[in-house]
C-alpha cells in the first residue's frame, strides 16, 4: 500500500509523492528515490543517524516515533534545527504517516 506525503524541496518547491508502506523505507530514501535534493546532499552516512545531511522539519500533526539518543546527539550537534526538526533516516514509511508534511531543512555547507 502506498501513501502519499508532502515534501517541500530546498528551493521550497511542493512535491506530492506516494511512498511504500510495504518496502520498509525510511523518509530519506523517499527522498532520494524522487531525487527532492541533488546527490550527495543528503543521506551522505547511509541512514545511520551519522550525519544529518536529511534533516527535515515535520510541519503535520503526526505522531512519530521517539527520537534516539543517536538521533537527539545529531540535532543537537546540526545547524538550522528547529522544534519539529527530526532525521528523515529515522522515520520508517508506516499507513500511519498518510498526509505527512515535511519540508527539508538547508543544506549545510
Amino acid at each position: 500500500m502506498d501513501i502519499k506525503i508532502k515534501i517541500t524541496d530546498r528551493e521550497g518547491i511542493l512535491h506530492e509523492v506516494e511512498a511504500p508502506t510495504d518496502m520498509n523505507m525510511n523518509l530519506m530514501e523517499v527522498v532520494r528515490s524522487y531525487e527532492l535534493a541533488p546527490e550527495g546532499t543528503i543521506g551522505i552516512c547511509g541512514g545511520m543517524a551519522m550525519c544529518a545531511s536529511c534533516q527535515c522539519y515535520i510541519r503535520s500533526g503526526h505522531e512519530l516515533p521517539e527520537k534516539s539518543d543517536d538521533e537527539e546527539a545529531m540535532l543537537a550537534e546540526a545547524f538550522n534545527v528547529e522544534e519539529s526538526s527530526r532525521l528523515g533516516c529515522q522515520i520508517p514509511i508506516s499507513p500511519e504517516l498518510e498526509g505527512l508534511e515535511v519540508e527539508l531543512a538547508p543544506e549545510e555547507l
